[in-house]
């Protein structure tokens, strides 16, 4: 960001328009949905201006201007449609250190107006740095849409009645209580307009000290983040990172998906990647339960989907023998993040009707897992965390009948910004791994079609992949 959105209290404050016209009209309308003291600073105004000076809604400055005149505002607009003027006031405003918006002169501008959704005091400000105005206009059409006329009304009420809350709802409930209010019974309430009945509803759970339905047990989440991209997660999986209170997540998880939680969780990285684990499996487990315990929101956020080797099983079992709620928010797998970034189909008909997810790696303390003793003609196998393991797999595929110029497919951080797609010859993986550098986030795809039998070895050409959507992809030979 170039500039940082934040809201200005107004209360109280003097805001400045210098210019008398139209450009000046627009900003003193912009600031009429304030509190603010509006002052227009020009020799005539626009009859629009006139009147707002005549009904006491603004005050007029018809002499000189000086950096006094900006001294302790909120802020000024210049919008007097003459350049040399506009950079005049402009100087003089900086001068007095007063942030200042010049119409039309980015260059100029300290501050910009963002497109606004008023549903006072419930306040959407869209802004795009000045450089897509029209974007911004779409975009608040869109959130018009989306957002309830009457959610203002809600809001306020919850603001006169937050003291009664503090005084009657346990602090470490008091989110949850909050979360009702907004999202349940009382929000569906006051949207169809039984306004009385939603203040009734919430005025009776504080007289109560809870929310009808809330525990004062916490719970577990298990949030698959999907294969790396921010956008690839599903809406229950951002509305799990909202409402936690504490969010445990691994090396593979992106920092932007991270940025969809609420800023004020604790964040703890577990680390654990292929190959190392800077948290053992079973230290996790009694962590979570803990925060659990406390009547804390736990999300224990994974890459991918976390029923897909993603050790939910042994988290699962840990929260039922404690008596925790556990859920689980599926997320997009990396072998659906393969297919979608080689523009291809896992499965297709005639060719492949069946689909494998396997893994070359497994627990530390257990032999590693024969993970190609399902492949063969019709299907398609991923093998997850099988870049270490690559010689090792070509080896079993070769005792089963594959050819080494079989075609297979390598994916290497899938949906990032590095994305890498390589189509390699099968007798070649190990090698070609090596030299690549790949050793940690990449899957392998291998097509065995049906029409080629086991000890057939399937001869595909293969063209050189070229730049793939998020990354470029690397095309080391046409086997």
């Amino acid at each position: 960001m170039k500039s940082f959105p934040m809201f200005i209290r107004t209360t109280g404050r003097r805001v400045v328009i210098a210019g008398g016209g139209e450009q000046a009209a627009q900003k003193a309308r912009l600031m009429l949905k304030t509190d603010a003291v509006i002052v227009l600073a020009s020799s005539a105004l626009d009859d629009e201006l006139t009147a707002l000076v005549a009904n006491g809604s603004a005050s007029h400055h018809a002499g000189a201007v000086s950096a006094a005149l900006f001294e302790g505002a909120a802020m000024a607009f210049v919008a007097t449609g003459c350049p040399g003027w506009d950079s005049c006031l402009h100087a003089l405003a900086q001068a007095a250190r007063c942030p200042v918006n010049v119409v039309d002169r980015p260059d100029l501008c300290d501050i910009t107006t963002p497109s606004i959704v008023d549903r006072d005091p419930v306040v959407v400000a869209i802004g795009t740095e000045g450089t897509a105005p029209v974007l911004a206009r779409d975009l608040k059409t869109r959130i018009e849409a989306l957002l309830p006329a009457r959610i203002g009304g809600l809001a306020e009420l919850a603001g006169r009645l937050r003291g009664a809350v503090a005084a009657s709802v346990p602090r470490d409930s008091r989110r949850a209580f909050w979360a009702w209010v907004f999202k349940g019974a009382p929000r569906a309430a006051w949207t169809r307009g039984a306004e009385r009945d939603a203040a009734r509803m919430i005025k009776d759970a504080i007289g109560q000290g809870t929310a009808p339905g809330l525990s004062e047990a916490g719970s577990i989440a298990l949030v698959g983040a999907g294969p790396g991209a921010a956008d690839l997660m599903t809406l229950r999986a951002v509305q799990r990172l909202q409402e936690a209170d504490v969010i445990f997540y691994d090396r593979l998880v992106d920092k932007d998906v991270l940025e969809l939680a609420r800023r004020d969780a604790e964040r703890v990285y577990v680390g654990k990647h292929v190959g190392a684990h800077a948290w053992p499996q079973a230290q996790i487990d009694a962590v979570i339960v803990a925060e659990a315990r406390k009547g804390r929101r736990v999300v224990r956020l994974k890459s991918g989907d976390p029923g897909i080797f993603g050790r939910a099983g042994e988290e699962i079992a840990a929260a039922m023998a404690a008596g925790i709620p556990v859920e689980i928010v599926p997320g997009v797998t990396a072998a659906s993040a393969a297919g979608a970034a080689l523009g291809q189909s896992l499965t297709e008909r005639g060719i492949t009707d069946t689909l494998i997810l396997a893994t070359a790696t497994g627990r530390a303390e257990d032999p590693l897992p024969d993970c190609t003793r399902f492949a063969g003609p019709g299907t398609t196998t991923a093998i997850y965390m099988g870049a270490r393991q690559a010689d090792r797999v070509a080896a079993a595929l070769f005792a089963q009948g594959l050819a080494g110029d079989t075609v297979v497919r390598v994916c290497v951080e899938l949906s990032k910004p590095n994305q890498r797609l390589l189509s390699v010859p099968l007798d070649r993986i190990g090698a070609i791994m090596q030299s690549e550098k790949i050793g940690g986030c990449a899957i392998l795809l291998i097509t065995w079609p049906a029409s080629l039998g086991a000890h057939a070895a399937p001869r595909v050409h293969v063209p050189v992949l070229q730049e793939a959507p998020r990354g470029e992809a690397t095309g080391l030979a046409s086997v």
